[in-house]
């Protein structure tokens, strides 16, 4: 069939042009066997005809409830936060849904405004991992007031519904482990960026004081995301001003434990658990790349299907009943330990 000449750009143009109404192209669209067979065959021939297709956006943005769901993570290139995005994305399609994937790069601001954009778009709901204690809470109230929201990794008082790790149980795992293998740790806590910061610490203070060991800390006050350079710069430091043979270093992020093994390394540092080495060093998150450092890292693994499956279901459940009271406000997932050739 012969294209018009006609250049069809937008719905209300594609809607004169075959004649039919905008809402009822729209629940076309949206799901073509919502209309009747003469109706649906009109359109497909009207497309043909105008070579017509209409945008994502365009179709939902017509609809009061989009089948958008929001992803707002603090640091897209964390490999914890990038495979967390990888399952929600998976599940939103095989929902129904379409992921819309934002990053507030660690920045209050950045995070308010991605929420603005996700409100403008009319989310069906919303899937957060706020930046912590620098989040802008009157922001992430209003996305919550609007849209149903549960959030994941960070809580933020008892803002909305929270699904993560336990981090009393998983810091508790990897600091008796260690213990019982070698010598008591040594802390190197993540930046206070959140929540996570307080907790994993308290959980070593607790299993330490518990086991009759002196807690001991390494740590660094600036609220950066930079982890990596962070455990690089305190690990280096560290190995300058005293003898680190034989100690542990239990670091509170992998993150934080790529940077600390990169100094030793540089220092001339054997990583390992066996008799040869100089130094163990330890890790929290079993991020992605853990498996493949050198030596390979052990770590607490955090749950991360468990997480995604929890937090999506319970939106799921949220968007359908729009009654957020039905959802548990709190739900933590155990971590287990990944015990591999560094510690």
């Amino acid at each position: 069939m012969a294209k018009s000449d006609n250049v069809i750009r937008t719905m209300d143009d594609f809607s004169k042009a075959c004649g039919i109404s905008r809402p009822t192209l729209s629940k076309y669209f949206y799901d073509p066997d919502s209309v009747r067979p003469s109706i649906r065959k009109k359109i497909e021939t009207a497309q043909r005809t105008h070579d017509f297709n209409p945008s994502f956006y365009a179709v939902n943005m017509n609809r009061e409830k989009t089948r958008n769901i929001g992803i707002l993570v603090p640091v897209l290139s964390d490999p914890y936060y990038a495979e967390m995005v990888r399952q929600f994305e998976s599940l939103c399609l095989d929902a129904g849904y379409w992921a819309v994937v934002m990053s507030s790069h660690g920045d209050a601001k950045l995070e308010a405004k991605a929420i603005q954009t996700l409100l403008s778009l009319r989310i069906a709901g919303a899937i957060v991992a706020p930046i912590g204690f620098q989040s802008d809470v009157e922001a992430l109230r209003r996305l919550k007031d609007n849209t149903p929201t549960v959030l994941f990794d960070a809580p933020i008082d008892d803002l909305a519904p929270f699904v993560g790790s336990d981090n009393l149980q998983s810091t508790s795992l990897m600091t008796d482990y260690l213990c019982r293998t070698g010598s008591a740790p040594i802390f190197m806590g993540i930046p206070p960026v959140n929540e996570n910061a307080h907790g994993r610490r308290e959980g070593y203070i607790q299993h330490m004081q518990n086991a009759g060991f002196e807690p001991r800390f390494i740590h660094d006050a600036t609220d950066t995301w930079e982890f990596e350079a962070v455990g690089f710069r305190l690990m280096d430091d560290m190995i300058l001003h005293e003898d680190c043979r034989g100690l542990t270093i239990m670091c509170a992020s992998d993150r934080l434990a790529f940077g600390a093994m990169s100094a030793a390394f540089r220092r001339g540092l054997r990583i390992g658990r066996d008799a040869d080495a100089d130094i163990r060093i330890a890790g929290h998150d079993d991020h992605p790349l853990s498996r493949y450092m050198n030596p390979p890292l052990t770590t607490v693994a955090q749950n991360y299907d468990a997480i995604a499956n929890n937090s999506f279901s319970m939106l799921l459940r949220a968007i359908k009943s729009e009654d957020m009271n039905s959802i548990p406000a709190l739900t933590l997932v155990d971590a287990t330990i990944q015990m591999r050739s560094s510690a």
